[in-house]
């Protein structure tokens, strides 16, 4: 990849992923286990309790890939292997945990993906606020993977023809 195509594509990622750590941080600092599961059903608990422990995983793979692209992009000589293994890190460890959450709270359901309607399908019926979130997490993770798409495979495919360790 061209390194105008890296630094753009590292600029955009950057602030896909400051948009999808505010949302992350605001909710997470707003809303506590009780306050989500006021009915004290013991497997909405559970539910929950995986929920917000993938919404802090995520947050934090955010945040230090968001750093990383910081890092990436204030360098006197942009970094092209660096930026590009970045971004490979975005797309396995942020896109990859929100697509697929340890505590499998919700999946994408590839069928309504081009429909218009929401992908995302919950185990449980969730809290208004949860839904609406990953509702909107859900958006902006689509536009990473679909920006990041060449770091699924190709580019791990393309490192190791170059005879490159990954």
């Amino acid at each position: 990849m061209a390194v105008f195509n890296v630094k753009n594509t590292c600029e955009s990622t950057r602030t896909k992923l400051k948009e999808a750590i505010a949302k992350l941080e605001l909710f997470l600092n707003s809303h506590a286990l009780s306050q989500l599961n006021v009915e004290n059903d013991p497997a909405m608990d559970e539910f929950y309790r995986g929920y917000l422990s993938d919404a802090r995983h995520l947050l934090v793979f955010c945040e230090v890939a968001y750093e990383k692209i910081g890092v990436s992009l204030r360098r006197p000589n942009f970094n092209v292997d660096y930026a590009e293994r970045t971004l490979y890190d975005v797309y396995h460890n942020c896109v990859s945990n929100f697509f697929y959450p340890k505590n499998e709270c919700y999946s994408e359901d590839g069928r309504y993906a081009y429909t218009g309607q929401d992908a995302i399908r919950f185990r449980k019926k969730p809290s208004r606020e949860v839904r609406d979130l990953t509702v909107e997490l859900s958006k902006i993770f689509e536009e990473l993977r679909e920006d990041l798409s060449y770091y699924e495979t190709d580019y791990i495919t393309q490192k190791r023809m170059q005879g490159e360790r990954v």
